[in-house]
């Protein structure tokens, strides 16, 4: 206890740390600052509205005077749980090929050292990850509840139990994912867990897929089995989906008994983990390592190492000669991407993509989907894409010195930057809008109007978070520009392109005007950040980095 005790102390004093710090620039408190006020207005008005509006209680009820399915909101509460499970069974999957670490690599070299238990560090930083979990899922939640205050009462209870119900599903995936890794370690019983984990991932999927094929239509059974009160007995998944629903059916003792398996599971994966783990040391080493190298890489300090999520390392590549100049960039995204997976162009993730799309098409002519479901796995993936493009901000290419070195025009060396990205959208968009409008009978206009909008919106993500990257070194700097800079581009530039593309859908109920119009507002928004980042790339210096 007295090791624990010293470990909870050492914690105190880098948070007391890290305050003064903020303290002695409070300019880094703005953007929390404004994220409050946010917050706090949206609340107020949703109050506002919900006491001119009064709470009305409307009750489905057919010609016999019985209660009718309301399938809008199973399906609601169903795709939710799939979501949920899908994270579920990709962390289980995540467990089968690389363990998860608790530390970093000044624990490694400090307390590893230290004359301390292994058992107790492992308790106490198991524990300790629970923060994060529960810091993101306040302001998750915060923002959820400011957003629904006309239709939820946000006492005390309903905030606690819609906190822990979020935070525990996210915190109990670690411990799990250490606790297989440890099985096999001391085991080898890696093979029986991954086949049970494809064995449960195709049960859920006939869990959707009968009710589905017995209902009327497909999409009003298919989420009839996940969505109902009983699925809340599903570990980890329902058990979150309960504690949550208190905020709807005020049972305290239900709520508080699934609030006790939760603890109850923990206590049974920490003593499993504890009976197996023996001396965990060499174990968490390379999760570790592997852990830092990420976080220096966002930061900007560190190329990853082309080694890792790579399925082709070892594999002998003979590629064509690119040419000279800034191809030389092109050439190097290439290189890489050959080895990340089996095809530098098209690989596994755009196979998986393209086939969704084209199965929604064909299950669109069956009276089972309609093609508001296609229509809303391409605009899923308009969005997956903007924000690809921000997370491929974070490149490195612009900050080292060969960037400055080749002789050739700005604009030229940042587009064979981004060659490669824009040529796998432009391949994966063709290949999967093509096939969906000649199955699906859609307008031919989208093989069009997809491509070039898949491409616009991440160019603006990608431009996003580019220009606070490269514009400023410091990265308080980055994190204060890049919310306001976020901010105004939503507030000015992608909000109004949207609520004109509802506007024009409305009018003229075509999804392929909707797209056109919002690839219209999203054509002026790239064109400004490129002329932005293009004219803040041509003043930078070359530097030390």
């Amino acid at each position: 206890m007295d090791e624990i005790k010293l470990l909870l102390r050492k914690d105190l004093l880098i948070l007391k740390n890290n305050i003064w710090l903020i303290l002695k620039n409070p300019l880094r408190l703005l953007p929390y600052g404004g994220m409050i006020a946010y917050f706090f207005f949206i609340y107020t008005m949703r109050v506002r509205r919900g006491a001119k509006e009064g709470q009305t209680g409307i009750e489905n009820i057919n010609v016999e005077g019985l209660p009718q399915v309301d399938f809008g909101l199973q399906n609601v509460i169903g795709g939710i749980t799939l979501l949920a499970l899908a994270f579920l069974i990709f962390q289980l999957f995540r467990a089968t090929k690389k363990n998860v670490s608790f530390f970093k690599m000044a624990d490694v070299n400090l307390l590893f050292t230290a004359p301390v238990k292994p058992e107790n560090i492992l308790i106490y930083y198991m524990g300790r990850s629970i923060i994060p979990s529960l810091g993101g899922s306040i302001i998750f939640i915060i923002y959820g509840a400011s957003q629904m205050a006309d239709k939820i009462e946000l006492s005390f209870m309903n905030i606690s139990f819609l906190v822990l119900g979020f935070a525990l599903f996210f915190f109990l995936s670690s411990p799990i994912r250490f606790l297989v890794y440890t099985l096999h370690t001391k085991y080898g019983v890696m093979q029986y867990i991954q086949t049970g984990v494809i064995i449960l991932a195709v049960f859920l999927g006939l869990a959707i897929l009968i009710p589905g094929l017995m209902a009327e239509k497909f999409w009003q059974g298919m989420f009839a089995w996940i969505a109902s009160p009983g699925f809340d007995l599903f570990p980890i998944v329902g058990w979150s989906r309960a504690m949550m629903g208190y905020v709807f059916h005020q049972n305290l003792i239900s709520a508080s008994a699934f609030l006790g398996l939760y603890l109850l599971a923990y206590y049974v994966i920490l003593r499993l983990v504890l009976d197996t783990a023996g001396y965990y040391y060499e174990d968490v080493l390379e999760a570790t390592k592997s852990n830092e190298e990420q976080v220096e890489k966002v930061r900007g300090k560190k190329e990853s190492s082309e080694s890792s999520m790579s399925l082709n390392t070892k594999k002998k590549l003979v590629l064509p000669d690119f040419g000279v100049g800034a191809k030389a960039l092109y050439w190097r995204n290439y290189v890489h991407a050959s080895r990340q997976d089996f095809h530098p162009l098209f690989g596994l993730w755009s196979v998986i993509l393209a086939a969704l799309g084209i199965a929604f098409a064909i299950l669109s002519n069956f009276d089972w989907f309609s093609h508001k479901v296609l229509n809303g796995y391409l605009l899923m993936l308009v969005g997956i894409n903007f924000f690809a493009g921000i997370g491929r901000g974070s490149v490195g290419d612009l900050k080292k010195p060969y960037f400055f070195l080749i002789p050739a025009s700005w604009s030229s060396k940042l587009w064979n930057v981004i060659k490669l990205d824009l040529v796998q959208l432009g391949l994966i968009s063709w290949v999967l809008i093509i096939p969906s409008v000649l199955i699906a009978g859609l307008d031919w206009k989208l093989i069009l109007f997809y491509p070039l909008c898949v491409f616009l919106v991440y160019i603006v993500g990608l431009t996003i978070n580019m220009i606070p990257k490269v514009a400023f070194e410091e990265g308080w700097d980055q994190k204060l520009i890049k919310p306001l800079m976020i901010g105004g581009i939503f507030l000015f530039g992608i909000i109004p392109s949207l609520v004109v593309s509802v506007l024009i859908f409305a009018w003229t109920r075509q999804f392929v005007w909707m797209l056109f119009a919002f690839t219209i507002g999203q054509t002026f928004i790239a064109g400004i950040l490129v002329h932005v980042l293009l004219d803040v790339i041509s003043r930078l210096e070359l530097k030390e980095i």
